[in-house]
């Protein structure tokens, strides 16, 4: 069975379409919603479609933690609210994982929704990115039970919980990347901001993770430079 785990805030608008996407699925599954204080109908929506609902802190780090813990899946694929999970994708999951046993988990080809120059550039960025063993959570990140439990799981870190979570999970072994279907996700963050001031940002951050400065510094830089509150995706 794969478990997926959705960490949400104020997701109202994003789960319904996800969540009918996942009750289309083939494989056996289940689906938690861990919500970090949502103030909209994020949980009632998770409560219409009879999935497990899960209370947490803000931070996609400390739901998914929670997530993981209370999930029963011999896989774990850990979600973001706006992503569109394409036909057969949970199956496509089980397929790599059965043919190959050293494969340990994974993520999907990445595609920004929107049809603008600067998101085509994003989704070429990450095919290439991934080639080099690098990738983030809205690529929906999947994992062996085992090898999560093994590496100590997602840390609860306010930011950067998926880029530190990889880093282990590609030292420890095999990975692959599901190109067909690909993962959809929504280029809402990006949206009334300039390019280059979100590329800035990004470098700025993670060079100041290789260099060990802490979790909460950290998330104040990012809140720098995050988008609008009516454009920002719940945990960030």
């Amino acid at each position: 069975m794969i478990s997926i785990i959705i960490p949400t805030l104020n997701e109202e608008r994003s789960l319904p379409s996800l969540l009918n996407a996942i009750s289309q699925q083939n494989a056996d599954h289940e689906v938690i919603v861990v919500d970090g204080g949502s103030q909209d109908r994020t949980l009632d929506i998770a409560r219409d479609h009879e999935v497990r609902t899960l209370l947490s802190r803000p931070g996609r780090g400390a739901a998914m933690c929670i997530g993981a813990s209370a999930s029963r899946g011999e896989v774990l694929l850990f979600l973001h609210a706006d992503s569109t999970l394409q036909s057969g994708a949970l199956d496509r999951i089980s397929e790599v994982l059965s043919a190959d046993a050293s494969i340990i988990g994974g993520n999907f080809r990445l595609v920004f929704d929107a049809g603008t120059r600067f998101s085509r550039w994003l989704t070429r960025f990450c095919a290439v990115i991934r080639m080099l063993g690098h990738y983030y959570g809205d690529s929906g990140i999947f994992v062996r039970r085992l090898v999560y439990d093994t590496l100590g799981g997602f840390r609860p870190m306010p930011v950067m919980e998926d880029w530190e979570f990889v880093r282990r999970l590609e030292r420890f072994g095999l990975t692959t990347c599901i190109k067909d279907p690909p993962l959809i996700t929504s280029s809402r963050r990006f949206e009334k901001r300039h390019p280059l001031e979100i590329v800035y940002g990004w470098i700025r951050l993670h060079a100041l993770f290789w260099l060990g400065a802490s979790p909460d510094r950290l998330a104040e830089i990012y809140k720098g430079h995050a988008p609008p509150p009516d454009n920002r995706r719940g945990h960030r």
